[in-house]
C-alpha cells in the first residue's frame, strides 16, 4: 500500500535506478489483464504502465519540445523563486530539473512521466504542466469523498462527506459491493456519511491534507491546494456536478487502499477501515486489448497535438486537439486557432461529470438566460440574484456574452437589487467573456472602458522575434490569424499597432532572480468594441457594493481576471467556501494573461516557416499537451509587477456546516445574511 505521505518516494526510486527493458515476464502481457476491463486495480493498471522501457528517442523529444515552449512561457524566471508573498510556495527552477531529467535514469516510462508532471507542478501553475495522455486512460476514485466542516465549538475537523453514499451509489453502483465486502460486519458504507475523520495512514488527517498540496500543482495559494483535498460543486455544461477531491479521485494510480479510523455520526466507537482505491476507465479512452494496442491507440500523437501551417490547410484552422480540450478546465469547445483567445487552466484531472445529488442540486427558480456553463437563480428573498457561472468558457463568446446580459436584465427586471456571482472551480475561458461580465454589471466607467481587464505583456523571445519578422516582412499571416500579428494588437495608450510595426522592439530587458529576460512593450485593451459581440447597456445592472463573489477558491485564470478587477477595481466582496481558519484563503489564483499550449505555439512556428530553426521545438511523439502562459497580467494596486504574485485575499471565509457543505442554495442564503442584508 502506498499512503498519501509518502507520495514522494516515486522520486526518491527513481534517483538511483536505472532504465531497463519491458517488465512483461512469463510471457505474461500487463496491458492485456486490464484490457477491455472497466474497473481495474490500481496494482494492475500500474503493471500496465510500468511495463514500458523508456524509449530514449521520445525522452529526449518530451523534454526537447519542453524546453523550446518554455521560452514562450512567460514566468520561468519568476518562478524560480517568486516575490514576496509566495517565495516559499514557488521556487521551481524548471530548466535547471530538466536538465536532471534528462540525464537521470528510469525504471519505467511511467516513472519518467510521474516525475516530468510533478516537476512542472511544483509551479503552481496551472497553466504550465505537462500531460501525457497514455498515463491518463483511468482515474482512482474512492466512494467516501471528504469534507472540512467546523462543529459549534469553532473547531474544524476532516468528515466524510454527509452525501457520500448519495454521490457513490449514483456514480458507481457496479462498484459499491466491492467496497462494502471491504468494510468490517459491523459497518455499512452508508453508515459513514458524515463520520468524524481521525486518523488517515494513522496520522492527524491535516498531514495527508498538507501533502496533497505539495504534489497538487495549479494554484499558487496554499490554501486553495489544501482546498481541493475535499470535494466541492461546480456548474457547467451537464448541469451541476460533483467535484469529488483529490483524497477521492486521482489521475494517476497512485494509492492502492487507504486506512482510516473514523468516528461515525451521534457516535462514540470508532472504526478502523481500509477501503481500496478502483481506477475506472476514461470514457476518452480507446479500447484496448494488449500492449501494442494500449500504445498505438492511446500514446501516438492525433490530428492536434502539433502545429500546422495555416496556409497549407483546407480550411485556414488549426484545431485544437481532443486531449487538450479533454484537460482544458473548460467545457469542450469547437475551437479552431482563431482571434477568440482564452485564458483558462489545465489539469491532469479532467473536469468531473460526477452529479450533484438531487437534494444538493438548487430548486429555487431559474431565470432565463443561461447558457452552457451558466445559470441564473432568484433566492425566495426576491431581491439576491445569483450567476452560477463555472466557466468562462464552453459555448460559443457570442452565446455567452447574450446569455450573461439577458439573465442580468431578467433578474434586475424581476426585483433583483443585489447579486451573488458563484464562480466554484471556474478554470476560465474567453478573455472578452470576463470583461464583458465585469462591464455589464457596473457599466460604463473609467475602470470598464476602454479597458475593462489587465495590461499585459509577452515575453521577448529570439524566434518570437523571428516569428514577427516574418509576419510583416513575407505576409505570412494574411487572415490576422496568428498571436504574433501586430494587427491584432494595441499599444498601452489602447492605440493599435500599424501592420508592419515590430511590437517586440525594441525588448524590455530585465534581470529577474539573476536571470536575463526581455519582454514586449505593455499591451492594452485587447476586447472593444470589436471583442463585444453583445451590445453592453449604457448603465450598470448592479452597484459594486450589492456584489459578492464566492468561490471555494479555484478561480483561475479569466475567472481570476474577472475577480481581481471586480475586486480591486470596484471594490466587491469575495467569499471563499470551508478553507482552513488558521490558513490565508485566496479569493483566486493563477492569474496570467493569455494561455496557449504548445500545439498553438507550434502552428506560429510553421505558419512563419520557422519550424527549421534550431530554437523550434520538435513535433511530439506522443499525444502529449504542454501549457504556458504567453502573456502576463499587471498589477492593478502595483502595475510595475504581475498580478499574478500580489495578493488576492478573500472577504470572508464561510465556515462549512453539515447543513451547507456543497448545498449552493443553503450557501447563497447565508452568504446573503452575512454580507448583503441590511444589518451586515
Amino acid at each position: 500500500m502506498i499512503t498519501l505521505v509518502v507520495l514522494f518516494s516515486l522520486f526518491v526510486a527513481a534517483s538511483t535506478s536505472t532504465e531497463i527493458p519491458s517488465r512483461q515476464t512469463n510471457n505474461i502481457d500487463p496491458c492485456a489483464i486490464i484490457g477491455g476491463q472497466k474497473w481495474v486495480s490500481p496494482q494492475d493498471l500500474r503493471a500496465c504502465y510500468t511495463s514500458f522501457a523508456v524509449d530514449p528517442v521520445i525522452k529526449k523529444n518530451i523534454i526537447d519540445t519542453i524546453n523550446k515552449t518554455l521560452a514562450f512561457h512567460t514566468s520561468v524566471n519568476y518562478e524560480i523563486s517568486a516575490p514576496e508573498p509566495f517565495t516559499e510556495l514557488v521556487h521551481e527552477d524548471l530548466l535547471k530539473d530538466l536538465a536532471r531529467i534528462s540525464s537521470q535514469l528510469y525504471p519505467s516510462d511511467y516513472d519518467l512521466h510521474v516525475d516530468l508532471s510533478r516537476t512542472l507542478k511544483r509551479l503552481n501553475d496551472g497553466h504550465c504542466v505537462w500531460i501525457n495522455s497514455c498515463y491518463a486512460l483511468f482515474l482512482n476514485f474512492l466512494p467516501i469523498p471528504l469534507v472540512l466542516l467546523t462543529d459549534s465549538n469553532g473547531t474544524q475537523n476532516v468528515h466524510i462527506a454527509p452525501e457520500a453514499f448519495a454521490v457513490a451509489s449514483a456514480e458507481f453502483p457496479d462498484e459499491i459491493s466491492v467496497w462494502q465486502e471491504a468494510l468490517p460486519p459491523a459497518v455499512q458504507l452508508q453508515s459513514l456519511d458524515g463520520a468524524k475523520v481521525l486518523f488517515i495512514e494513522g496520522q492527524d488527517p491535516f498531514v495527508a491534507v498538507d501533502a496533497n498540496a505539495l504534489i497538487t500543482g495549479s494554484f499558487q495559494p496554499l490554501g486553495t491546494r489544501q482546498n481541493s483535498f475535499f470535494s466541492s460543486y461546480q456548474f457547467g455544461d451537464n448541469g451541476w456536478t460533483y467535484i469529488m477531491g483529490d483524497f477521492s479521485q486521482q489521475s494517476l494510480p497512485l494509492n492502492d487502499s487507504v486506512t482510516l479510523v473514523v468516528q461515525r455520526v451521534n457516535e462514540t466507537t470508532t472504526y478502523t477501515i481500509e477501503l481500496p482505491y478502483r481506477a475506472r476507465i476514461d470514457s476518452s479512452t480507446v479500447t484496448f486489448t494488449d500492449s501494442a494496442s494500449y500504445r498505438a491507440n492511446n500514446c501516438l500523437p492525433i490530428l492536434g497535438t502539433n502545429g500546422v501551417d495555416l496556409n497549407e490547410t483546407s480550411d485556414s484552422a488549426a484545431p485544437l486537439s481532443q486531449t487538450v480540450m479533454k484537460f482544458q478546465q473548460q467545457p469542450s469547445i469547437s475551437k479552431t486557432f482563431t482571434k477568440e483567445r482564452v485564458n483558462v487552466m489545465l489539469d491532469t484531472m479532467p473536469l468531473s461529470d460526477v452529479a450533484l445529488p438531487p437534494s444538493l442540486t438548487p430548486s429555487v427558480p431559474v431565470v432565463s438566460g443561461g447558457f452552457g456553463s451558466g445559470q441564473f437563480y432568484m433566492l425566495p428573498d426576491q431581491i439576491t440574484g445569483v450567476f452560477a457561472l463555472g466557466s468562462f468558457g464552453g459555448d460559443t463568446i457570442d452565446a455567452m456574452m447574450s446569455g450573461m446580459l439577458e439573465g442580468l436584465v431578467n433578474l434586475k427586471s424581476l426585483g433583483a437589487t443585489q447579486l451573488i456571482v458563484d464562480v466554484s472551480n471556474n478554470g476560465g475561458g474567453f478573455i472578452c467573456a470576463a470583461e464583458f461580465l465585469h462591464r455589464i454589471i457596473v457599466g460604463p466607467k473609467n475602470t470598464t472602458v476602454p479597458q475593462a481587464g489587465l495590461d499585459t505583456e509577452a515575453r521577448d523571445g529570439p524566434l518570437a522575434r523571428l516569428i514577427v519578422q516574418e509576419i510583416i516582412q513575407n505576409n505570412v499571416d494574411p487572415e490576422q490569424m496568428l498571436l504574433y500579428n501586430p494587427a491584432n494588437w494595441n499599444n498601452a495608450s489602447n492605440v493599435a499597432f500599424a501592420t508592419d510595426q515590430d511590437w517586440l522592439l525594441p525588448p524590455v530587458d530585465l534581470t529577474i532572480n539573476g536571470h536575463a529576460d526581455a519582454f514586449s512593450q505593455r499591451l492594452g485593451q485587447e476586447c472593444q468594441p470589436n471583442g463585444f459581440t453583445t451590445i453592453p447597456p449604457d448603465e450598470g445592472l448592479f452597484p459594486a457594493s450589492k456584489v459578492v463573489i464566492v468561490s471555494n477558491g479555484r478561480c483561475a485564470s479569466s475567472c481570476s481576471l474577472f475577480s481581481i478587477t471586480m475586486v480591486k477595481e470596484e471594490g466587491v466582496r469575495t467569499v471563499v467556501l470551508g478553507g482552513r481558519s488558521d490558513v490565508q484563503q485566496a479569493y483566486c489564483g493563477t492569474v496570467g494573461g493569455q494561455s496557449t499550449v504548445f500545439s498553438e505555439i507550434d502552428t506560429e512556428i510553421k505558419t512563419a516557416k520557422l519550424k527549421n530553426n534550431t530554437l523550434a521545438p520538435p513535433d511530439l511523439l506522443v499525444n502529449g499537451v504542454q501549457g504556458i502562459t504567453w502573456r502576463l497580467g499587471f498589477g492593478i494596486q502595483d502595475p510595475t509587477q504581475p498580478e499574478e504574485w500580489q495578493l488576492h485575499l478573500a472577504t470572508l471565509n464561510l465556515l462549512l456546516t453539515p447543513d451547507l457543505v456543497n448545498n449552493p442554495v443553503a450557501i447563497w442564503t447565508n452568504i446573503t445574511e452575512q454580507l448583503l442584508s441590511d444589518s451586515s
